[in-house]
C-alpha cells in the first residue's frame, strides 16, 4: 500500500493557484476543513488519451473555483506538462482511430471530425456543423472515412474529400410502392390521358433511379423502412455495404414522471422539473432489427424469435403464485396482464441510447457482425452473428442467469481475424474473457476466482490488455494474456490501477493510478512491465501535509456462509489507549460499488470525516457488504428478491468483529451512508432494532416502488409481478420497528432518489407516534451534493448525532 505520492517525478503538472485554502487547524481536522471545496486537494487527472503520434498523451484537470476543465498535454518521454490556452486548444487533437495500414488517423475535437495523414502531418477538417459527429472510423478498403451524426451514418472520400450520407432512411412507408387500389386502376382503364400521364411519371423516375445507380457523385436513394417504428441506433459496416438498424415502436409510452420541485431559484418562482419513471409503470420499450442492404435498398427484419430460450418464462413460478393471489382477489383484469409473452422482448445491449453503438460490432473487414441482445426481464443475454444470406441472427453464445445479468462485463469485439469472436462472461462466477470461432467452441483465455475487465486487443493482434483484481480483490493492476492463449502475466504494480491506454504504436501503456489520499494520477511504461515513468503530481502540499490514518484492509468472517467481507478499518496508532471506545460503520452506496481498494474512493469526504471520528475517539468500519462489485457472481446477485437482508448479516458480522477485536462496546455503534447506504442504514435499524445506537441516512431509497426500472428491476423484478420482493426490500413496510434515533438528510431537488423518498417515511414514523427521528432537507441539492455550505451542514448533523446518541458520555 503506498502512504506517500511516487518520488522521482519527471516533471510537475502546471497548476493554477488554489481558488481557496484549507482552514488552519493546527494538525487536528475539523468539519470545516473536511467539507471546504475539495480544491484544495487537488484535482484528478481525467480521460488520458495518446496524441496521433504516440509522442505525448493529453489529459484534463478539472479548474480551481470552476466545474471547467482545461486540456493538457505532457511529453511521455521528458514529462514537460503544457496547459493548452485557447489558441493551442484550436490545434489540438482527440482520441485517435488508424486505418489499417497506419496512413491516416482521425479524431473528433469540439464535434467535428479530423483527419491527419501521418506521412506529412498535415490535417484536414472533415467536417464543420453546428452538430455532434462522432465515431470516426475508416472503411475496410481505407479509402474513405465513416462517421455518424446521431442515427444517421457519412461517407468521406479521401481522394475526392467530398462527405455523403451512407443511406438515407425513412421510417415511413414507400409513397411509390404499389398498393392495391380499384378505383385507381377502374380510373386509368377509362381514361387514356391519365395512363399517358402515368407514364411519363414512371418514365422519369426509371431515368432518374438510372443515373443514380451510374454515377457514384450522387447521393443515394431514400430507403423506405416502414410506418410504425422508429430508430434507437444504426451501425454501418466498415465495407459500406450493410447498416444493421435497431428500431422502437413509434410513439412508445414511458409512463408518468414524477416531478420536483426546485424552491430557491433565478427567477423567485418555485419551478417543476420532471424526472424518470417508476419501476414497473411501463417496461422499456422492446427493441427490433432490421439488416439494411445498401447495395440493393433492401431491408430484411432479423427475427429473435429462434433464440435459445427466447420462449421460456424465467418467472414462471412467481408469475403463477402472483397471478393465483390475483384471482383469489377477484382480481382478473390485473392477473390477466400478467400474462407471459410468446416471444421474450428484448434490447440491443448498450446501443446508442446508452452511449454510442457498443450492442452492435462489426469485424474490421466488414464481413462479419456481432450483435449483443438482452432480455427485457433481465435473465437472459445473447451474442449473436448475422446470416447475410438467410438474413437471419445465429446464436454465437447465451450467459442466462436465475438473478439477473450484470450490468458490467459484456465487453464483446473481434479478433483480427475477422471471424473469432471475443467476449467476457460470468458464467463461472467470476468475469472471465473468452474466445470463439464463429459455430465453434469457445477458450477461456483466462480464468480464476477475480474479475476480469477493460479488456483491450493490441494493434497486431498478439494481445489482450485486461485490468484484473487478481491478487487481492482490493488491488486492481494490469495483465496482459495471449490472445491465442496462453499465461496471464502482470505487467503494472501500482495497486490502485483505475484505467489506462494502449501507445499507438502499441509498445507503451499510459497507467491512470490513484492511492487512497492520493487522486489519479498518469503514469507511463513498457507494456512488456518495468518501472512506470510519472507525468503528473497533481495533488495540493495543504493536503498531503496532512498525517491522514492509512486504512487498514481486513477480512471480516462471515457467519452465515459468505466467505470473507473484505473492509476499511479506521483507528487509532495505538489501540491500547481505550480499553472501551464507540464505533461507527459506513455503509457505501450503489449497492453494487466496490469502495475497499487501494485507489481514491469516491467517498474522499467521508474517509476524511472518518479521520475525524477516529480523533474525537471512534473507530470506524467501512464494508464491501454482499451486493458489492469486485467479489463475484454470487456475491452480486446473493440480495436478489431480497435487498436489504444479506447485507445487513455483513454489517453485523462487522460490528461483531469490532467488539471482539478492537474493544468496541456493543451499545455504542453507529452507522450512516447515503443513497444505497442510506437504505441499508434504514434496514438495518428497522430490522434490527437495538443494533445500533444511532443512524444517519442520507437521500436514502425508502420504498423500491417509487425507484426507476433499469436498476430496481434486475434485482426485484416488477413489483407488479413480484410484489413479494418490494414488500420484504423496503424500509417503510418496517417503520413500525424503529426505536434507536434516526436523521434522514435528503437534497430537495435530488431527481435520482427523490425527496418524495425520505418525506414518506417521515410521514410514515409521524402517524406510528415514533420518537426521535429527524429530517433535514437541503433545497439547492440533488442526489450528489455540490456546495460546501451543504456539506457543512449535513456532517454536522451526523456528527452531533454520534456525539449524542453514541459516544461514551464523558464521566
Amino acid at each position: 500500500m503506498r502512504r506517500t505520492l511516487f518520488a522521482g517525478l519527471a516533471a510537475l503538472a502546471t497548476l493554477p493557484a488554489a481558488a481557496l485554502s484549507p482552514p488552519s487547524s493546527g494538525g487536528q481536522l475539523d468539519l470545516e476543513t473536511i467539507m471546504a471545496n475539495p480544491d484544495w486537494i487537488g484535482a484528478a487527472v481525467e480521460q488520458p488519451y495518446w496524441s496521433v503520434d504516440g509522442h505525448s498523451l493529453y489529459y484534463s484537470l478539472k479548474r480551481d473555483g470552476s466545474k471547467v476543465r482545461d486540456l493538457y498535454r505532457v511529453d511521455a518521454a521528458s514529462g514537460q506538462n503544457t496547459k493548452l490556452d485557447p489558441a493551442a486548444m484550436a490545434q489540438a487533437e482527440g482520441p485517435a482511430v488508424y486505418d489499417r495500414t497506419h496512413r491516416h488517423a482521425a479524431y473528433v475535437m469540439h464535434g467535428d471530425i479530423f483527419m491527419v495523414d501521418l506521412s506529412s502531418g498535415r490535417r484536414v477538417q472533415v467536417t464543420r456543423s453546428t452538430e455532434a459527429e462522432s465515431a470516426p472510423r475508416f472503411s475496410s478498403d481505407g479509402r474513405s472515412l465513416q462517421y455518424r451524426q446521431g442515427n444517421n451514418w457519412f461517407v468521406y472520400d479521401l481522394a475526392g474529400g467530398v462527405s455523403a450520407p451512407a443511406a438515407v432512411l425513412r421510417f415511413v412507408d414507400d409513397p411509390q410502392a404499389k398498393k392495391p387500389d380499384q378505383l385507381k386502376d377502374m380510373q386509368l382503364e377509362l381514361f387514356r390521358s391519365l395512363r399517358e400521364n402515368k407514364a411519363d411519371k414512371d418514365a422519369s423516375r426509371d431515368n432518374d433511379d438510372a443515373l443514380i445507380a451510374a454515377d457514384p457523385n450522387r447521393a443515394p436513394k431514400p430507403i423506405y423502412l416502414g410506418e410504425g417504428a422508429e430508430p434507437a441506433d444504426t451501425e454501418l459496416s466498415p465495407d459500406g455495404r450493410w447498416m444493421l438498424v435497431v428500431t422502437k415502436p413509434k410513439g412508445a409510452k414511458e409512463g408518468k414522471r414524477p416531478e420536483v420541485t426546485h424552491y430557491v431559484t433565478d427567477s423567485g418562482y418555485a419551478e417543476q422539473q420532471e424526472t424518470r419513471v417508476y419501476v414497473g409503470r411501463n417496461d422499456p420499450a422492446p427493441q427490433s432489427l432490421v439488416l439494411v442492404d445498401l447495395k440493393s435498398a433492401k431491408f430484411y427484419p432479423l427475427k429473435t424469435d429462434a433464440l435459445p430460450g427466447i420462449k421460456d418464462d424465467p418467472l414462471k413460478d412467481i408469475r403463477a403464485k402472483t397471478v393465483a393471489a390475483l384471482e383469489k382477489d377477484g382480481k382478473g383484469d390485473e392477473a390477466k396482464a400478467l400474462k407471459a409473452p410468446d416471444v421474450r422482448p428484448v434490447r440491443i445491449v448498450s446501443g446508442a441510447e446508452d452511449g454510442g453503438g457498443g450492442g452492435i460490432v462489426w469485424s474490421d473487414d466488414g464481413q462479419n457482425v456481432a450483435v449483443q441482445l438482452r432480455a427485457i426481464d433481465n435473465k437472459d443475454r445473447w451474442i449473436t452473428s448475422v446470416d447475410f444470406d438467410k438474413h437471419a441472427l445465429v446464436t454465437q453464445h447465451r450467459l442466462t442467469d436465475n438473478a439477473w445479468i450484470n450490468w458490467n462485463f459484456n465487453d464483446f469485439g473481434w479478433l483480427k481475424d475477422g471471424r473469432t469472436l471475443w467476449y467476457l462472461s460470468e458464467e463461472t462466477g467470476y468475469s472471465q474473457l473468452y474466445s470463439k470461432t464463429l459455430g465453434g467452441k469457445a477458450k477461456a483465455l483466462t480464468s480464476g476466482k477475480f474479475e476480469v475487465s477493460h479488456p483491450a486487443l493490441s494493434e497486431d493482434g498478439q494481445w489482450f490488455y485486461v485490468r484484473t483484481n487478481q491478487v487481492a480483490p482490493y488491488s486492481y493492476d494490469v495483465y496482459r494474456v495471449p490472445s491465442a492463449g496462453g499465461e496471464l502475466t502482470r505487467l503494472t504494480q501500482v495497486q490502485g490501477m483505475d484505467d489506462f491506454a494502449l501507445s499507438p504504436d502499441g509498445r507503451q501503456l499510459a497507467v491512470l493510478h490513484s492511492a487512497p489520499y492520493t487522486l489519479a494520477q498518469l503514469a507511463v511504461q513498457s507494456v512488456d512491465g518495468g518501472t512506470p515513468r510519472e507525468l503528473t503530481n497533481t495533488m495540493k502540499p495543504a493536503f498531503t501535509a496532512h498525517q491522514w490514518i492509512q486504512p487498514k484492509i481486513i477480512g471480516v468472517p462471515s457467519s452465515h456462509g459468505a466467505g470473507t467481507i473484505w473492509a476499511k478499518y479506521y483507528g487509532p496508532a495505538d489501540e491500547a489507549a481505550a480499553a472501551s471506545r464507540p464505533a461507527v460503520i459506513f455503509v457505501h452506496g450503489a449497492g453494487y460499488l466496490q469502495n475497499v481498494t487501494l485507489s481514491y474512493s469516491n467517498y474522499f469526504r467521508e474517509q476524511m470525516f472518518h479521520n475525524l471520528l477516529v480523533q474525537q475517539g471512534y473507530v470506524v468500519l467501512d464494508m464491501d457488504y454482499r451486493a458489492s462489485d469486485g467479489y463475484g457472481r454470487a456475491w452480486r446477485t446473493a440480495i436478489y428478491r431480497q435487498m436489504g437482508h444479506p447485507e445487513l448479516e455483513d454489517l453485523l458480522d462487522g460490528k461483531a468483529w469490532l467488539v471482539k477485536n478492537h474493544g468496541v462496546d456493543p451499545k455504542r455503534v453507529g452507522m450512516y451512508g447515503g443513497s444505497y447506504g442510506g437504505f441499508m442504514t434504514l434496514m438495518s435499524l428497522l430490522r434490527a432494532p437495538g443494533e445500533f445506537a444511532a443512524g444517519s441516512a442520507l437521500r436514502p431509497v425508502t420504498d423500491w416502488t417509487s425507484y426507476n426500472h433499469e436498476y430496481t428491476s434486475n434485482i426485484l423484478n416488477d413489483p407488479q409481478l413480484d410484489p413479494e420482493s418490494y414488500q420484504v426490500s423496503s424500509p417503510i413496510n418496517f417503520a413500525d420497528k424503529l426505536q434507536d434515533p434516526l436523521l434522514m438528510e435528503h437534497g430537495l431537488i435530488d431527481d435520482n432518489v427523490l425527496t418524495s423518498d425520505t418525506i414518506r417515511l417521515y410521514q410514515r414514523f409521524i402517524e406510528l407516534h415514533k420518537n426521535n427521528f429527524w429530517m433535514s432537507l437541503y433545497p439547492m441539492e440533488r442526489h450528489g451534493f455540490t456546495h460546501p455550505d451543504s456539506w457543512y451542514d449535513e456532517y454536522r448533523r451526523i456528527d452531533e448525532l454520534f456525539n449524542t446518541y453514541v459516544k461514551p458520555v464523558k464521566q
